[in-house]
């Protein structure tokens, strides 16, 4: 048997426009047209290699409610793969998925519309040949599924998080091992998951995984008889079996999202499929905007500008790059640093930022009115963060992550 062609890839999440400005061509942000340039080479090298499937493991956007112009965009490049006759698989992930029961995900119209050549995995199932355009090839899906909705599909009671994930975790390893009996093992088969898996290194993309994740175990995904295991959600590139059959796989993001993928280079992949034998091609996504990121602590007031510009990449470096330093000094030491000259000396950077951080002895002071009972749990963190000299920007963001994560444990 001759063996299929197939391209996973996963979270494109394609509207983090969270650094720079808007192109005055388009309009839109210029971050989201990099996140777009990735896009396009993947469709493009989709269709200029005559892949037999396209597997997309999950997270379009960015969040859940993504603009219309967002929408427009991630759908001409799915609808050129659909004109192309190339089979698309989209795999829903957490950042597609609704949080209340029986409202729409972010990729529902194209069940809806019924666009050719395209289908949505919204729910766990089994697909045979006769599901995926008569390719001989099975696939199980495991999109994100809330812990509500994963509880009500399965029947699960519970209250204690642990226990309710252990149930989770038992009968989602019953619904696969149900599946692989069914399946016919003369055809490759190929587990898509949304999720986390036991032994995955994560990258900084916490600031985008809000909540808890259900962790999927490691002999799970080893079972001998999958041919190929095409994950998505953890943004860092890997293959959790190297060497092994089956490949498990995380491309990763197609960009980076943040400062913490600065060091990470971006990929899709390339799987030449057959039964037992998947050979895996990680291919570098080559339009990638670099991220820059320095961290200086001065112990000493003698020549602070000069250690600090010596920090920084050559100027010719910095084109087009998103950088960032961040400073940590003795705070009677501020007005030794010149800012300007670091800004010109940044100029070419596509986004600059300047992270100064002071350092006193400080102790958290609560006002005289108040007592610690008084406080909301947030109140008491917008305390610390203002304490540690984090800088408004930093405490917004930590102040949502927190809020999301006690409304999450507020509703378990």
């Amino acid at each position: 048997m001759s063996s299929l062609k197939l391209l996973h890839f996963a979270d494109a999440h394609i509207d983090m426009a969270n650094f720079g400005r808007h192109d005055a061509q388009s309009g839109l942000p210029v971050r989201v047209m990099d996140f777009l340039k990735s896009l396009d080479e993947i469709v493009d090298t989709a269709i200029s290699e005559k892949v037999d499937l396209v597997l997309f493991a999950g997270d379009a956007y960015k969040d859940r409610n993504p603009a219309p112009t967002f929408q427009r965009e991630w759908g001409r490049r799915i609808i050129r793969l659909s004109k192309a006759g190339i089979p698309t698989l989209l795999l829903i992930g957490n950042h597609d998925l609704s949080p209340s029961l029986g409202r729409a995900h972010a990729l529902e119209e194209y069940n809806t519309l019924e666009v050719p050549n395209v289908k949505v995995l919204s729910e766990p199932g089994f697909y045979g040949p006769d599901d995926l355009w008569e390719l001989p090839l099975q696939l199980i899906a495991l999109p994100w599924v809330t812990r509500s909705q994963m509880m009500a599909v399965l029947d699960i009671k519970g209250d204690e998080t642990a226990e309710v994930y252990s149930q989770l975790e038992e009968r989602i390893t019953e619904l696969v091992q149900d599946y692989l009996a069914r399946a016919d093992q003369g055809l490759p088969i190929v587990l898509a998951a949304h999720a986390s898996v036991q032994g995955a290194m994560y990258g900084s993309e916490r600031s985008v995984m809000l909540g808890n994740d259900l962790v999927l175990s490691g002999s799970l995904v080893k079972d001998k008889r999958l041919d190929y295991v095409a994950l998505g959600h953890i943004h860092k590139a890997q293959n959790l079996n190297e060497g092994g059959q089956p490949p498990i796989v995380y491309p990763g993001s197609i960009e980076r999202v943040d400062f913490g993928e600065a060091k990470d280079e971006k990929f899709f992949v390339i799987v030449d499929l057959e039964k037992g034998a998947a050979k895996v091609q990680w291919r570098k996504l080559e339009k990638i905007r670099p991220f820059i990121d320095r961290f200086v602590s001065l112990d000493s007031e003698k020549d602070i500008n000069q250690k600090l510009q010596a920090e920084l990449p050559k100027a010719k470096e910095l084109e087009g790059a998103v950088l960032r330093l961040t400073i940590e000094y003795p705070r009677e030491w501020e007005t030794l640093i010149d800012e300007a000259a670091l800004r010109e000396h940044a100029a070419g950077a596509f986004e600059f930022h300047l992270v100064k951080r002071p350092q006193s002895e400080t102790r958290i002071r609560i006002p005289q009115d108040q007592t610690i009972s008084d406080l909301s749990p947030y109140d008491l963190l917008d305390l610390y963060w203002k304490a540690a000299h984090l800088e408004e920007s930093e405490r917004s963001v930590l102040s949502k992550m927190a809020r999301e994560v006690i409304e999450s444990k507020q509703g378990d």
